[in-house]
C-alpha cells in the first residue's frame, strides 16, 4: 500500500492523455525502464509527474525524431534520464541469449513472438542495450529449455567459499540485481536480490520447484494467484514455484532479499 497521498499520483489513463500515447504503449515502455509506476492497494498503476516528463520526452523522440525503442532508450541514457545497465553483466547475458537463439536456429522474430515481446526489444537485449525483467528472462529460459541460472557465467568449478566480489551478477530488468551466492549445487540456488523502489519481476511467472525468501532490508509485495502479501524487514516467506507469482518493491528505499530456489531451475 502506498504511504503517500494518492493525489500525488496519476493513473495510466491520465498519463496516456497527458503524453498523447495509448495505455498499451505506456506498458510497453514501462518494460524498457522508461517508467516505474507504483501500485495502489487494488493494484492500479500509479505514476509520478517525473514519469510523465520522461514519457513525454520518449514520445517526442519517437514522433518527431522517428526513433525506435532501443534508440530512444540509448538517447535517454546519454541525457542521464535513464539509468544505464551495467555493461559487464548485461553483455554476458546478451551474448548468451544470442548464442542460445543461434544454436536453436531461430530468428529474432520467431523468439520475440513466442515470448510476447517486440523484435526491437529482443534485439536490444541481445546487444546489451536493454535489460530484461525476471518475468521475461523466465520466458526466454523456458523457450530455450534451460533456466535463468544458465545465463550466468558458472563454468568455473564450484567453490565452498564465495567472497562478495566473486559473486555472479545478473541484472534482471531496471532496478533488479540478482547476485548468485553459490553454484554447482544440484539442490539449491541461493541469491541475494537488490530491488530498487518501484522495481519488480514484471509480469507474473511460474516454474517448477519451491522458494524461500527472507527480507534483510526494506519491504516487498508479492502476489500469489492475485492474493497480496506485504513483507517487511525480518519477514520470511515460502511458496511453491508452480503458483503464478509476481513481486515488486513498494517502498521508497532499496529492498535486499535472501532468495533460495530448489531445485536450481529458476
Amino acid at each position: 500500500m502506498l504511504s503517500s497521498n494518492h493525489n500525488d499520483y496519476l493513473k495510466i489513463g491520465d498519463v496516456a492523455r497527458l503524453v498523447g500515447i495509448s495505455p498499451t504503449s505506456i506498458r510497453m515502455w514501462e518494460s524498457l525502464g522508461l517508467a516505474r509506476p507504483r501500485r495502489s492497494a487494488s493494484q492500479y498503476r500509479l505514476y509520478t509527474r517525473e514519469d510523465v516528463r520522461l514519457l513525454k520526452r520518449a514520445s517526442f523522440l519517437r514522433k518527431v525524431r522517428g526513433m525506435n525503442a532501443p534508440a530512444i532508450v540509448q538517447t535517454l541514457k546519454r541525457e542521464g534520464l535513464v539509468t544505464p545497465v551495467r555493461d559487464g553483466a548485461a553483455g554476458a547475458i546478451g551474448a548468451r541469449l544470442r548464442q542460445l537463439r543461434l544454436k536453436n536456429g531461430s530468428s529474432l522474430a520467431l523468439v520475440a513472438k513466442a515470448i510476447g515481446v517486440s523484435v526491437g526489444f529482443l534485439s536490444a537485449i541481445e546487444r546489451s542495450q536493454m535489460s530484461a525483467s525476471v518475468g521475461t528472462l523466465r520466458k526466454l529460459a523456458r523457450h530455450y529449455k534451460t533456466n535463468i541460472l544458465d545465463f550466468y557465467d558458472t563454468a568455473e568449478p564450484n567453490k565452498h567459499l564465495v567472497r562478495p566480489k566473486a559473486r555472479k551478477v545478473l541484472e534482471a530488468g531496471p532496478g533488479v540485481r540478482m547476485e548468485l551466492l553459490a553454484w554447482g549445487n544440484t539442490v539449491m540456488e541461493p541469491h541475494l536480490f537488490r530491488v530498487a523502489p518501484g522495481a519488480g519481476s514484471g509480469e507474473s511467472y511460474t516454474h517448477v520447484g519451491e522458494e524461500f525468501l527472507f527480507v534483510l532490508k526494506g519491504e516487498l509485495q508479492i502476489f500469489l494467484r492475485g492474493e497480496k502479501y506485504h513483507l517487511k524487514s525480518g519477514d520470511s516467506f515460502y511458496f511453491e514455484s508452480a503458483v503464478p507469482h509476481q513481486w515488486e518493491n513498494p517502498g521508497r528505499s532499496d529492498t535486499v532479499l535472501l532468495w533460495v530456489n530448489t531445485p536450481p531451475t529458476f
